[in-house]
């Protein structure tokens, strides 16, 4: 092969492997931004999901070998490596995910420092080949060649390497919300926690108090540190009067850290459960982290607890007023709710407590949409919002998407919608939920419960349990959980319900849509990330 026609093809080989390196490395910090930019969760996502030694990465290292081996200046074997290259870049680009990457600052920042590192590298590492140009860029290919494979490896790097600069760009962020919240005299915040049911809580609380208040609430899943400075610092306004703060936690401190930032006043722990096992490693850790939120709150401030969960209600809190609540009346809760009734068109129940009685009626079904919405009145009420606004908001209150949320399509199915997540004590109730509904074929959907450290396999071979107590129609998505489901199944199975197992979520779809009819009801529940694939 003539000097010049070689040169264009490494040339072409070498822009290829830039390309293809960026788009692995977007893969790879997509990933690490959904393991909130922690090596350790990383690396623990790396090891657990087989990345390493994955196909993809496997394919990598063979090219690689190949393109060093003694082949390497074949027209025809370089040939099939541009075309498996280009051929990976394609599908890498294509591919949807379930949450994509978001090109915060931060990652532009990943970004660049990764592939700089690696260019750098690649053509020092050529420039030591003191032949022709044609070699240099050969070389340079091959080291980009062999960083494709090892991408997360330098990722790790380089995060580890940006840590201090992040670090003081964050404490500057952080430093800048705490003087915004320090110029607002009049603000009131209020802290939200629990394993699960934050989220809603949140939304109807918000809902109840606009009635009375200007209130800002932290958007969508921005219940980090980081997520709660962003809110603060872009949304925050003069004018609003109470600032409602999600605060979500993976480990011991996470709650504290963000208290330290908004100084909480009033705050609601929605349930202690076995949720990021994982991280916290037992159900003792979960509570000392959750009870961070009242144990930060001032002397005059005022707590909402869920006693429903004998982890919240073994808890004794000293520093600042409580009230206990839960759905059924037990003797040590301060709150409950009474004569709950179902409908076609939502609830109707009335919460008691404290010498007070109030009748309610909500869009929402389910017991857990009961007690998020006890949490949120017992608050209101505590704030003052007139009795006759509480039941207003409530009864317009919309379900929050993907949190059982039921709709109907035009074919006359109809979709519980619980794909958020899940966990032992809400997909029970979702699955209670679904049992509740007659009429037609009952059909679940699910891959499961995840983040339940050692006790994962247990409790999903319960909620399989569950499933054949309550369901006709049974889909089991992906392999993550998919024995444990089953072996849970057939042990409680009963004739007549249909179990069907399939890969992904499309393939479930499709044996839905062949099988249900109209006055089915169909709950979708969980809906696993992309770092449980």
């Amino acid at each position: 092969m003539e000097l010049g026609i070689i040169l264009i093809v490494f040339i072409v080989l070498a822009v290829v492997s830039v390309v293809l390196f960026g788009t692995v490395v977007t893969k790879d910090l997509q990933m690490l931004q959904q393991n909130s930019y922690r090596n350790e969760r990383y690396i623990h996502w790396i090891t657990t999901s087989g990345d390493t030694l994955s196909p993809r990465r496997l394919l990598n290292a063979a090219l690689f070998i190949l393109m060093i081996s003694m082949f390497s200046q074949s027209i025809f074997v370089i040939g099939i490596v541009l075309i498996t290259m280009i051929t990976e870049c394609i599908v890498l680009l294509t591919r949807k995910s379930k949450k994509p990457l978001v090109f915060t600052k931060r990652v532009w920042r990943l970004f660049l420092t990764v592939n700089i590192m690696t260019w750098i590298v690649a053509v020092v590492v050529a420039s030591f080949i003191n032949n022709t140009s044609c070699f240099e860029i050969h070389t340079f290919a091959i080291v980009m060649m062999l960083a494709i494979p090892l991408s997360s490896a330098i990722v790790l790097a380089s995060n580890w390497l940006l840590k201090p600069i992040e670090k003081h760009i964050n404490n500057r962020y952080i430093n800048d919300a705490r003087r915004i919240l320090a110029q607002m005299k009049d603000m009131t915040i209020i802290g939200i926690t629990g394993s699960y049911g934050k989220t809603s809580t949140k939304h109807y609380l918000n809902r109840i108090l606009s009635e009375k208040y200007s209130v800002l609430m932290t958007p969508g899943s921005f219940n980090t540190p980081m997520g709660v400075v962003r809110t603060v610092r872009e949304m925050l306004q003069p004018y609003n009067n109470l600032f409602i703060v999600e605060m979500g936690a993976k480990n011991i401190g996470d709650i504290r850290e963000i208290c330290d930032i908004v100084h909480p006043k009033y705050g609601i722990v929605t349930a202690v459960g076995e949720q990021h096992l994982e991280s916290f490693k037992s159900i003792e850790n979960v509570q000392r982290t959750k009870f961070e939120l009242i144990d930060a709150l001032p002397a005059d401030g005022f707590g909402v607890l869920n006693n429903d969960f004998p982890y919240i209600a073994n808890r004794m809190v000293n520093n600042v007023e409580v009230k206990r609540y839960t759905v059924n009346p037990t003797e040590n809760s301060d709150y409950h709710a009474e004569n709950i009734t179902y409908s076609a068109h939502g609830t109707s129940f009335r919460i008691v407590g404290c010498g007070k009685s109030l009748e309610l009626t909500t869009k929402l079904v389910g017991e857990c949409n009961i007690s998020n919405l006890l949490a949120a009145v017992i608050l209101a009420m505590r704030l003052g919002v007139p009795d006759n606004k509480i039941q207003y908001a409530v009864s317009k209150i919309e379900q929050v998407e993907h949190r059982l949320n039921i709709k109907r399509t035009p074919g006359g199915i109809i979709i519980i919608d619980d794909a958020f997540n899940s966990n032992p004590d809400g997909s029970r109730m979702a699955l209670d939920v679904l049992a509740g509904m007659r009429g037609g074929k009952r059909i679940v959907i699910t891959p499961g419960m995840i983040e339940l450290g050692s006790k994962q396999e247990y409790y999903n071979e319960l909620f399989g349990e569950h499933i054949a107590e309550t369901c006709d129609i049974a889909i089991i998505v992906g392999e993550y959980n998919r024995e444990a489901i089953v072996t849970g199944i057939k042990r409680k199975q009963h004739n007549a319900l249909t179990m069907h197992t399939v890969s992904t979520f499309a393939d479930a779809q499709k044996i839905m849509l062949s099988i249900a009819k109209p006055g089915d009801t169909v709950l979708y529940e969980n809906d696993l990330p992309d770092t449980f694939k």
